[in-house]
């Protein structure tokens, strides 16, 4: 399992420590992903399905903000902004060694996969702009080879989030068939890299309460 109960037992016990010092937006924030890490965990193994969908809950818990009138549109800009400050708050290179040692492979597994690319799918549903979507394929693998070579992070964690948010949506948003024997592989893969992600997000945004995290959409309102 990707994630072990002692990680979760140790982001709890953190959370306990720092919750009188640190801001109460991000209590809130880190308390709720970490409620729902905990869901995922219990169901990697026998559910991926719903294992990704509540570590993806688990990561939009810990970094949306207000969304605007469209609650599902992909915020590009929002994802680099965390991704940056994330990366630039570990210090010890945490993220770096997950995505580019830990899960080197399944990285280039999805970022070779077509079918959580956008344009395959909107070309697939009768958008003649994306008939290019092979091109734009390529360009977009090369763009992560770029990051890679480099060593950026945060760059490749929003290439990467990119075609993981095409996964959410697909499952979300009924475009699958729950434990289906098509395309499991990149489920489980996804399911699997957020729950070893999102402990070392969660811990990096509680050891630096100084950084601007920002304020829950829905706080909590009595």
């Amino acid at each position: 399992m990707a994630g072990t109960s002692s990680e979760f037992d140790y982001l709890q016990d953190k959370h306990r420590q720092l919750r009188e010092q640190n801001p109460s937006e991000l209590n809130l924030r880190t308390h709720r992903s970490i409620s729902w890490l905990n869901r995922a965990a219990a169901l990697v193994d026998d559910d991926p399905d719903g294992a990704f969908i509540f570590a993806w809950i688990a990561f939009n818990a810990a970094y949306a903000k207000d969304m605007g009138e469209d609650p599902g549109s992909f915020a590009r800009t929002d994802f680099q902004n965390f991704f940056d400050a994330l990366v630039r708050c570990d210090i010890k290179g945490r993220i770096a060694h997950e995505i580019w040692y830990q899960f080197e492979g399944v990285v280039k597994d999805l970022l070779d996969n077509k079918y959580i690319f956008g344009p395959f799918w909107k070309f697939h549903n009768g958008s003649t702009t994306f008939e290019n979507w092979e091109l734009r394929l390529e360009n977009a693998k090369k763009a992560a080879q770029y990051a890679i070579e480099g060593q950026e992070t945060a760059k490749l964690l929003s290439i990467l989030f990119d075609r993981l948010y095409v996964l959410r949506n697909q499952l979300v948003h009924g475009g699958a068939t729950w434990n289906s024997q098509v395309n499991r592989k990149q489920v489980r893969d996804g399911a699997e890299l957020l729950l070893s992600l999102m402990p070392v997000f969660v811990d990096t945004m509680m050891s630096n309460p100084e950084e601007n995290w920002g304020a829950p959409y829905y706080p909590v309102v009595e």
